[in-house]
C-alpha cells in the first residue's frame, strides 16, 4: 500500500494495523539537538488513548510511545525518528462475523475492490486506531516548534455533536479539559453527556464537529499556489479516519457573505498590521497573516453500530450485518488530540519550508 506519508521537510510514515502487534511512525527531517524524550509524547498520546470514560472505546490500550531511533542523550539526532506504539488489548474474535461482510459506511469494501484482500480485524489501517501513530509524531512537532516558535499555541476543541453546536458566549478555554468532551462550553458538555448517553446505549453512534486554532504563528508563512498554508491543513485534516469535510475561517458560511462583510479591515498598529476581523481564519493567498489559524473539520458517526443495517458478502450475496466490538459512540471526541497533532505537523513543516527559502521575511511595513 502506498501514500502511507505525508509532508515535505519534516515527513512523518505511520504504519501498522488496528489488531496488529504494533503501530507507529518514522518521523524524518526533524532538526538535531531538539530536547526530547518518550514522556514528552506520552502526554500527548494519553489525552486520544481510548477507554478514559464511558464516552469513548472501552479497548484498553495504554499507547505506551517507544523511541527506537533518532534520538541520543535526550536530544535528537537529525536522522529519522522511529517511533513504537504496541497494541495489548486486541480482541479480534469480535469481528469474526464480518470476516466475509462489508460494514456500511466503512471502509471495509473499497479496500477490498482497490487491493483483493483487507484485514477484517477492526479495520487494519482504516482504523481509528492509525491516528495514535499521528499523535506521537505531533509530538514531536511540537517540541521543535517549541524551540523555533514559542509563542506558538496550538488547541483543539469540539465545537458541535451531532444537531447540538455551542455556545460561543459560553467559551471558556479553561473549560475544554475539565469534561470529556474537550469543549470551552461547560452547559453544552452537560447537554452533550445526556444525548450521547443515549447514544451510546441504544448502540448507535453520532458525528462532530472539532475545531483547531494555532495562535502565535507568525506572517509570511505558506506558498501562494501549490503549497498554500490552508491546502496543506486541509490535506492533513482530511486524511483523518472519519473525516468528511474541513473549512478555514468563515469556510462554508463565507459564501453567504457580502464583500464588505467579508473583508477583514486592516489598520496600522504600534506593532504591524491589525486586522478587524478574521473570516479569512489567518490565511490569505495561501500565506499566514499573523493572526490566529482556524480550522475545522466534520467527522462522521461511528460506522460500527449495534442496529441491523443491510449489506452485501464477498461473494455478491444480500444480507444483513451488526457490528459488535468496542467503539467510539462519537469518534470525534478522541479526534482533537488527533487534529492538533495535524496541525503541528504541518506548521512545523510549513515553517521549515520558509526558513529553507526566505529566512526572514522580506516585506517590512511601516
Amino acid at each position: 500500500m502506498s501514500m502511507n506519508s505525508f509532508g515535505h521537510l519534516f515527513r512523518v510514515t505511520t504504519w501498522g494495523e488496528s489488531h496488529g502487534p504494533a503501530l507507529g511512525a518514522v518521523v524524518d527531517g526533524c532538526p538535531p539537538n531538539v530536547p526530547l524524550t518518550a514522556e514528552m509524547l506520552q502526554h500527548w498520546l494519553d489525552k486520544r488513548k481510548p477507554g478514559q470514560n464511558k464516552f469513548t472505546t472501552q479497548r484498553q490500550e495504554a499507547d505506551q510511545v517507544e523511541i527506537l531511533s533518532g534520538v541520543f542523550e535526550g536530544k535528537t539526532t537529525g536522522t529519522p525518528i522511529q517511533l513504537m506504539i504496541r497494541n495489548t488489548d486486541q480482541r479480534s474474535k469480535d469481528y469474526g462475523d464480518i470476516h466475509e461482510k462489508f460494514r456500511p459506511g466503512h471502509a471495509d469494501i473499497t479496500y477490498f475492490q482497490k487491493y483483493g484482500n483487507r484485514d477484517h480485524r477492526g479495520g487494519g489501517r482504516s482504523s481509528a486506531r492509525e491516528t495514535a501513530a499521528r499523535v506521537a509524531a505531533g509530538g514531536v512537532a511540537r517540541e521543535v516548534l517549541k524551540s523555533l516558535l514559542p509563542e506558538l499555541k496550538i488547541t483543539g476543541y469540539m465545537v458541535q455533536m451531532g444537531p447540538h453546536k455551542i455556545d460561543r458566549d459560553n467559551f471558556d478555554l479553561a473549560e475544554i479539559e475539565a469534561n470529556p468532551f474537550w469543549t470551552p462550553d461547560a452547559e453544552m458538555a452537560a447537554k452533550w453527556d445526556e444525548y450521547l448517553s443515549g447514544l451510546r446505549k441504544s448502540g448507535s453512534s453520532v458525528g462532530a464537529v472539532v475545531e483547531v486554532i494555532a495562535s502565535g504563528l507568525p506572517a509570511g508563512v505558506g506558498a501562494p499556489v501549490y503549497a498554500k498554508l490552508d491546502t496543506e491543513i486541509a490535506t492533513a485534516m482530511m486524511s483523518i479516519n472519519a473525516v468528511k469535510a474541513v473549512e478555514i475561517g468563515a469556510g462554508m458560511d463565507a459564501a453567504t457573505l457580502t464583500g464588505e462583510e467579508n473583508a477583514d479591515e486592516i489598520t496600522m498598529g504600534p506593532d504591524g498590521p491589525i486586522y478587524s476581523s478574521n473570516h479569512a481564519g489567518g490565511i490569505l493567498g495561501g500565506i499566514s497573516t499573523g493572526q490566529d489559524v482556524v480550522c475545522r473539520f466534520a467527522v462522521k458517526p461511528t460506522s460500527s453500530i449495534l442496529t441491523p443495517r443491510n449489506t452485501i458478502t464477498k461473494s455478491g450475496e444480500n444480507t444483513e450485518i451488526i457490528t459488535k466490538g468496542r467503539h467510539d459512540p462519537c469518534v470525534g471526541i478522541r479526534a482533537v488530540p488527533v487534529g492538533e497533532a495535524m496541525m503541528a505537523c504541518v506548521l512545523l513543516d510549513q515553517v521549515l519550508l520558509h526558513r529553507g527559502q526566505i529566512g526572514e521575511n522580506q516585506g517590512h511595513i511601516g
